[in-house]
């Protein structure tokens, strides 16, 4: 169930909203160079990605924000510039808080079938739009989430960090509780 609920909180952040994520003293102006295209609080994890195999053009994702115990529906688009062979991996962390959740290195074309994608994924233009369930016990708190793709040849295909904020305040019509 950890797995699940940091898995969730990962696929979350890199398809939330940023200005609904944050309570206004946390929102805080992202380095252009580094955001990442569509309504999503992810960032590169460094300015130049130029070398990058995969340009993202956007990450979108409804509801907005996701919230526990709903369907979330992440769409997402960019170009494959070279294509991806099996041997390629994902080094994702998870963190609640301070708390570690997950730290680990996993296939990225296992992770892709989970998408409907399959390995080698040919260069091109690519879409892609999955629906993953949230579950209600995804603990309320703030998820820092840091995703490295390498290619089996060690060369970068993308590398992201989000800042996701589950629970809080909810509002109601007419104002806050």
């Amino acid at each position: 169930m950890r797995f699940n609920v940091a898995c969730v909180a990962a696929l979350a952040s890199v398809a939330s909203a940023l200005p609904s994520w944050f309570d206004s003293q946390d929102v805080v102006a992202l380095d252009d160079a580094k955001k990442v295209p569509g309504a999503n609080p992810l960032t590169y994890c460094q300015e130049q990605h130029d070398d990058d195999i995969v340009k993202i053009t956007s990450v979108d994702l409804l509801p907005n924000p996701p919230e526990a115990g709903t369907e979330l529906v992440i769409r997402a688009a960019g170009t494959v510039f070279e294509t991806i062979e099996e041997g390629a991996y994902i080094n994702l962390v998870v963190k609640y808080g301070l708390i570690r959740l997950v730290n680990t290195k996993a296939d990225l074309c296992e992770q892709t079938e989970k998408a409907d994608l399959k390995c080698p994924i040919e260069k091109g233009i690519l879409s892609v739009t999955k629906a993953v369930d949230i579950p209600n016990e995804v603990p309320p708190g703030k998820y820092t989430v840091h995703a490295e793709v390498i290619n089996a040849n060690e060369k970068p295909i993308t590398c992201l960090e989000a800042t996701v904020q589950f629970g809080g305040k909810k509002s109601v019509e007419g104002g806050e509780l």
